[in-house]
């Protein structure tokens, strides 16, 4: 296979993100001397600045992270909750059920919390060491490089919903051009803010942290945003700011190919990730070949029935019984591969396993007039994953996009519109409640091969991002493939279900297949009863999967890799 992007091989440490300024940033602090964590925040900072377009400085955050002294994964949610003003009631009578696109889907910023208590917790380095190259790339500006370019310029007529949006985002009245400097002066200022405020106490990194944190929660940008959502007819207040803290979550384990994988809970996808990790463990997908018909058409059957039993059980596990034993049960896993057909496609979503107490409504009675075939796709969210010279992992998926919302005057930021996974019907399982949780699609991962470091890895994506982290695992754990290699892969993906976000549209028995698996494997699979249609080679749409793998037996200990697919890149030393 001829590589697009170089596989990097390291002796130290390596960090791949979803762009090359914010993988520069944090391996400038690995060479300081900080960890994988103080490197991790450092890159996931700087996207929300190099990819403002679909990650948020003001967004969401989940970590996973395992630090080598005490070889324990935890997992910080980086998830903001809705405002107590929130109500299902109120997105019922006045929108039909949806949560509108605009300043009503806004729930309390995450991103900040979650950097910060990662930091303090297992971090080295302060807020201004951590930040600094997301401030200069915010004040100094960065060249606008083409998948920017493409977002912003598709989703034009949305970034005129505000002058203020429009002014950043449409500089000179227009979409920006790739290589013109786009520069974020209310950001950089905004950041630099919390940097003064962490300065001014005075006290130990603790203290200068907790300033920080103060600053964005409690300060003047907690003010300035809970302002705005006043006079705005937003539901956010000081108050919501205030209160929010962040969550440690404990990780769930699968066993694939001879790893443990560890992923985030069922207040995201992780769940899913991990039953679908378990069903091809089950299944023995290695005794096809790699992208072949078999090998398509049984993985996403599999597919199917993970996000059949996602829309029926998964929550935010604070509001709903979420049985994840259960989900998770080699048992019960076995028993929902029986449902697999080798020789026909399910045409449809097919029903969710159980029962497990409390049922929920079928995805029918709210199925939407699906979109026209080939338009499926998530667009925003990135990526960033270390290992460092302790053996010390971390990973993390940022997002939350800035066209389907409203800039807050003069701060540069998006407070999260995360609110858009969550339903406005007060019958549905992951309904808008005060204090509640949307369900994430973002779900950063990691592997450990005999109780050792292996693999950190997630990709942006939407309801695509399990779908192409389990082919990138397979690839590399099945097929032998290295981790570039593995990511640069053809990918596939199925749509039959109803989408993570609002409003929400349903294509049954869609499968999505990259040009380079091939016409004649296609039309198999069209013969087995697929709704075969195809992206563009290298579309953004499949993802755009960042990995790092350590391997003490190879002479070079770690390798990482980066997709092409969008502005990923990945550094080592």
């Amino acid at each position: 296979m001829t590589l697009r992007n170089p596989l990097v091989s390291a002796h130290e440490f390596a960090i791949s993100s979803g762009h090359e300024l914010a993988s520069e940033a944090g391996l400038a602090l690995l060479e300081r001397g900080g960890n994988a964590v103080d490197a991790g925040v450092a890159a996931g900072i700087a996207l929300g600045v190099l990819h403002c377009d679909i990650v948020n400085v003001a967004g969401v955050a989940p970590i996973i992270l395992r630090m080598a002294d005490t070889g324990r994964v935890v997992t910080i949610d980086g998830l903001g909750t809705w405002p107590k003003a929130a109500s299902a009631e109120v997105f019922e009578r006045d929108f039909g059920g949806q949560v509108p696109e605009g300043i009503l889907r806004t729930v309390v910023p995450a991103a900040p919390a979650a950097w910060i208590t990662a930091l303090k917790d297992f971090g080295t380095m302060t807020f201004a060491e951590v930040s600094a190259g997301a401030i200069r790339c915010a004040r100094e500006g960065f060249p606008v490089y083409p998948v920017f370019a493409e977002f912003i310029a598709n989703n034009e007529t949305n970034y005129r919903r505000t002058a203020e949006t429009a002014r950043i985002y449409l500089p000179g009245g227009r979409p920006p051009t790739v290589g013109e400097s786009f520069v974020q002066s209310d950001l950089a200022a905004s950041l630099q803010y919390m940097v003064d405020e962490e300065a001014a106490s005075g006290g130990s990194r603790i203290d200068g942290l907790n300033a920080a944190y103060r600053a964005f929660y409690e300060g003047d940008i907690a003010r300035t945003i809970s302002a705005y959502h006043e006079a705005h007819g937003g539901l956010l207040t000081l108050e919501d700011m205030a209160d929010y803290h962040v969550r440690y979550e404990e990780p769930l384990h699968v066993s694939f190919a001879g790893c443990d994988f560890y992923t985030c809970g069922a207040w995201c996808q992780g769940v899913s990730m991990a039953q679908l990790l378990g069903m091809l463990e089950q299944a023995g997908l290695n005794r096809f070949e790699q992208n072949s018909l078999d090998y398509i058409h049984q993985m996403t059957e599999i597919l199917k029935l993970v996000f059949a039993d996602r829309e029926r059980y998964v929550s935010d596990p604070e509001f709903v019984h979420v049985p994840v034993e259960d989900l998770l049960h080699p048992d019960y896993l076995k028993e929902r591969l029986g449902k697999v057909d080798p020789a026909r496609a399910c045409p449809e979503m097919p029903p969710a396993g159980g029962p497990f107490g409390r049922q929920t409504l079928e995805h029918k009675q709210r199925a939407r007039t699906p979109t026209p075939l080939g338009g499926p796709g998530s667009a925003d969210t990135s990526h960033v994953c270390v290992i460092d010279r302790h053996g010390n992992m971390f990973a993390s998926t940022p997002s939350d996009t800035s066209c389907d919302t409203e800039v807050i005057s003069g701060t540069g930021l998006c407070p999260s519109s995360r609110g858009s996974q969550s339903r406005g019907m007060v019958d549905h399982i992951n309904s808008v409640a005060p204090g509640k949780r949307p369900r994430l699609t973002p779900n950063p991962a990691l592997a450990l091969k005999d109780g050792k470091p292996f693999m950190t890895f997630g990709t942006p994506g939407g309801d695509v991002q399990i779908q192409a982290m389990a082919q990138v695992v397979a690839n590399v754990l099945y097929f032998g493939m290295n981790i570039q290699e593995a990511i640069e892969s053809p990918r596939f993906s199925t749509y039959s279900f109803p989408s993570s976000f609002a409003p929400h549209d349903y294509h049954p028995g869609l499968l999505m297949l990259e040009r380079r698996i091939g016409e004649k494997t296609g039309a198999e699979l069209a013969a087995r009863g697929h709704k075969v249609d195809w992206w563009v080679d290298w579309t953004s749409k499949a993802g755009g999967v960042c990995a790092v793998i350590c391997d003490p037996e190879n002479e070079t200990r770690i390798q990482a890799g980066a997709d092409p697919r969008r502005a990923g890149c990945a550094l080592g030393r």
